[in-house]
């Protein structure tokens, strides 16, 4: 069984997609653990509260489980998995279940790689009280700068900002064009910069505290 796992966890992503469509049980379990944390990551910035991420999450995927074998394509699963959270986070955005006392970070993939960003304090870090207190203040009034966004604007800056993900992708997820995509990027992070800036916070504040 240890090795049947270990030969799993080596799989490629298609590979595992292709056997979970198949209704294999142990290759969709794999899928989930590849995807977990970054479709809750990825909820959490949207919702900023841990426990409405984890529901977000785990709906996600019963919806996925459901409907995977309907996926005509294979090479579309990621835009695909995004539009199911999306969904689900605009739909939570809609009830007005908002709340802001969960931070995270800012790095994001550069080259829009599937690979997960890791969040917290590096092992060995050396913790700063009054520094972690800013950092908290700083990422609590992202947050609120966030939700003054429209949910489209919102969305296409957390998926091509701290996703990493290409502009394609993006419309693919928001059934929507490329170019509308860029529109409401360029659109919400001027509206995120004047945002910040009425707080008094600036991308160079931003860059050094987080």
């Amino acid at each position: 069984m240890q090795a049947d796992q270990i030969r799993m966890t080596m799989m490629p992503v298609d590979e595992l997609i292709k056997k979970a469509m198949t209704g294999d049980e142990q290759s969709f379990n794999q899928l989930v653990s590849l995807w977990y944390k970054r479709i809750y990551n990825y909820s959490l910035k949207h919702c900023s509260d841990e426990s409405l991420a984890s529901d977000i999450t785990q709906r996600t995927f019963i919806a996925v489980f459901k409907s995977l074998k309907k996926l005509n394509d294979i090479s579309r699963f990621k835009p695909w998995i995004y539009r199911i959270a999306t969904n689900f986070c605009i739909e939570e955005g809609r009830k007005k279940s908002k709340s802001k006392t969960v931070p995270f970070t800012m790095n994001r993939s550069e080259d829009g790689d599937e690979t997960v960003v890791e969040e917290g304090i590096a092992e060995g870090a050396f913790f700063n009280p009054e520094m972690s207190f800013r950092q908290q203040e700083l990422e609590r009034i992202l947050f609120d700068c966030l939700d003054g966004l429209s949910s489209d604007q919102r969305s296409v800056i957390i998926m091509k900002e701290y996703e990493g993900m290409k502009f394609r992708e993006i419309a693919d997820v928001l059934n929507t064009s490329e170019n509308t995509v860029k529109t409401w990027l360029y659109r919400g992070l001027r509206m995120l910069k004047q945002l910040l800036e009425e707080r008094k916070i600036t991308k160079e504040t931003l860059s050094y505290e987080l």
